[in-house]
């Protein structure tokens, strides 16, 4: 089983039901003949604070792996880069210890956070993925941010057609470890 983890970019908020990224990511196996299962377990407006408290739920249903997208909340609302990174560093031990693979899916900010904020953010992902030896998707919505069709109009959700493409770049950082 593979567990989409995360906020209101996993559950597909905006998006028809059936078109959130987890539900293109199970279409995109089975065409490709590989039999997994994806759980998705996004909750919109989630921050790395509200995961960590779910994750006990997520580790009952055992996964092989977990797709970790947290942190575009915490660094919208300009919490502390510390406690983003404490968070998302305890719920890769946690999926790690349980013995579930992680795919940390990567995430940036608006221009208006400031270089050093946003710098600081996107080093949370590279450092936690060094360490750890996980995964990581450099950008969960490369391709899709910047194209405004691609985008629903709060420019921070991706369509369904969004959705579909953000499944792909998924696809490719999870191939190698579907084995």
């Amino acid at each position: 089983m593979i567990v989409a983890f995360g906020n209101s970019l996993t559950a597909g908020f905006g998006a028809d039901p059936g078109k959130s990224f987890p539900d293109f990511l199970q279409q995109d196996l089975a065409a490709a003949g590989l039999k997994w299962h994806v759980v998705n377990a996004g909750v919109s407006g989630d921050t790395t604070t509200d995961g960590l408290a779910r994750l006990s739920e997520v580790l009952a249903d055992k996964p092989s792996i977990t797709i970790v997208e947290f942190g575009g909340n915490d660094g919208l609302r300009g919490l502390p880069i510390e406690t983003t990174r404490a968070n998302l560093e305890q719920m890769v031990q946690m999926l790690q210890a349980a013995g579930s693979k992680v795919v940390l899916a990567g995430m940036t900010l608006p221009p208006n956070y400031g270089p050093d904020y946003i710098h600081s953010f996107e080093r949370i992902y590279r450092d936690l993925a060094v360490k750890y030896k996980v995964a990581r998707i450099p950008f969960l919505l490369d391709g899709v941010a910047i194209h405004p069709e691609l985008m629903q109009r709060d420019g921070i959700h991706p369509t369904a057609e969004g959705n579909e493409i953000v499944a792909k770049t998924v696809m490719r950082y999870l191939k190698p470890l579907l084995h």
